[in-house]
């Protein structure tokens, strides 16, 4: 099964930028729809990019035109680059990996394998 390990994660002020990454190990994430998740402090988990196996992408709305999801299967790696963020933004964020039906898929439930979280802290 894939191990998945993040990085990238710090503090921030509004308005700045971070890039995260999660980098795959024992499986190749070539056959995996890669996800990014995040957790704020008394708030439930909110899936919030997706990447398929085609390329094909999702985001909520609130990061869209702020954070772009790429992969690269040949490192084995999938990226979160994040802009213009806000305190909104601050949380645990993960990467995750599955097999969701009918394209990137943004809910939790699709999603097999969990990295063990980075947090991004954005400051006003």
């Amino acid at each position: 099964q894939v191990q998945l390990v993040e990085s990238g994660g710090g503090s921030v002020q509004a308005g700045g930028s971070l890039r995260l990454s999660c980098a795959a190990k024992r499986d190749t994430i070539a056959t995996y729809c890669m996800g990014w998740f995040r957790q704020a402090p008394g708030k439930e988990s909110e899936g919030v990019a997706a990447i398929d196996t085609d390329g094909s992408t999702n985001y909520r709305d609130s990061v869209k035109g702020r954070f772009t999801i790429t992969r690269d299967n040949a490192k084995n790696t999938v990226v979160l680059q994040m802009r213009s963020l806000t305190t909104e933004d601050t949380a645990m964020y993960y990467c995750a990996a599955g097999a969701p039906p009918y394209g990137a898929r943004l809910q939790s439930r699709f999603y097999n394998y969990w990295g063990q979280g980075t947090q991004v802290t954005v400051s006003s």
